[in-house]
């Protein structure tokens, strides 16, 4: 509820192996099966990385918040049958499961939507976050439930669970989804402030330039700045925290652009462009045009 590889060694080193450990064979002939494959373990670290930087970000904040209203008003009502138990107990669980359903959301809002699935298709992505929340939320409400109210889990009763927990996720995630359907922004520095932290990653020969906008490509993001364009190594949402200083936006799932680089705007086919100092041409996605109207932005 978003209430909500391989070491490689030479035949003589792994025949001596197998003399000195008993049941080395065994062991060396099962070693390729534990390897992950790359993509998994790359999807593995993205899905850490991304719930890590979800759980500090302010829609998660928000979201959070979000989450322990609505699991104090499933208290104060008795939802699914709660109402039985006494209303410290009801706002243990209710609270405290939607809070667990707002932290499991935020990584698995960033992991299924960090590929623009947010930005294009909100349905789908809406669709996929409940899904991936239900389905390992499904066991914690059920572990909880039956050890608070029946003293003991009963394999029976889970699959029960399984339409409440729905319910409820597919509810928080449409909140959490319209309450924060806002463009990722960044700030100018108050006086005094020190410089913006993405500005120490600046390649030496962009050093002292005005950053106009970030592209993702890929793994990498390239920069566009006024004495040129470089790629470095590193995530657009990673850039977007530190690029805090500088008043900007992300106008697109794989742009970032600063507010005072922006020269004019044109919409076509439905779509908005940017048009940046140094001729570059950013595009602003369906789901943040109207936000970025709002503020001023075209």
């Amino acid at each position: 509820m978003t209430c909500f590889g391989r070491p490689s060694s030479s035949p003589s080193a792994t025949s001596l192996r197998r003399r000195l450990t008993p049941g080395a064979a065994l062991l060396v002939s099962q070693s390729p099966l534990r390897q992950s494959p790359p993509r998994f373990r790359e999807w593995l670290a993205d899905a850490a990385h991304a719930s890590r930087t979800a759980l500090t970000s302010k829609e998660a904040m928000r979201g959070l918040l979000v989450s322990g209203v609505a699991g104090v008003f499933l208290a104060l009502t008795g939802a699914f049958g709660t109402h039985q138990a006494t209303l410290l107990v009801r706002l243990a669980y209710w609270v405290g499961l939607c809070v667990a359903g707002a932290v499991v959301g935020a990584g698995v809002s960033q992991v299924v939507g960090r590929d623009g699935r947010a930005d294009e298709r909100p349905w789908l992505y809406g669709t996929l976050v409940a899904i991936g929340i239900t389905l390992p939320l499904t066991m914690v409400v059920w572990a909880v439930s039956e050890l608070a109210f029946h003293g003991a889990p009963r394999p029976a009763a889970l699959p029960g669970y399984l339409l409440p927990v729905l319910v409820v996720t597919s509810a928080m995630t449409a909140l959490n989804f319209l309450v924060r359907r806002r463009p990722p922004q960044t700030h100018a520095a108050l006086v005094g402030a020190p410089a913006p932290r993405f500005l120490d990653r600046l390649p030496p020969r962009l050093r002292g330039a005005e950053i106009r906008a970030v592209e993702a490509q890929d793994h990498y993001l390239r920069l566009h700045t006024s004495k040129g364009e470089d790629l470095i190594l590193m995530r657009l949402s990673d850039a977007v925290a530190e690029l805090e200083g500088i008043d900007g936006a992300q106008t697109h799932r794989s742009w970032w652009v600063a507010k005072d680089a922006v020269e004019d705007a044109r919409r076509g086919d439905g779509r908005a462009t940017l048009s940046l100092r140094g001729g570059v041409e950013a595009p602003v996605s369906r789901a943040y045009a109207k936000a970025l109207r709002e503020a001023g932005w075209f």
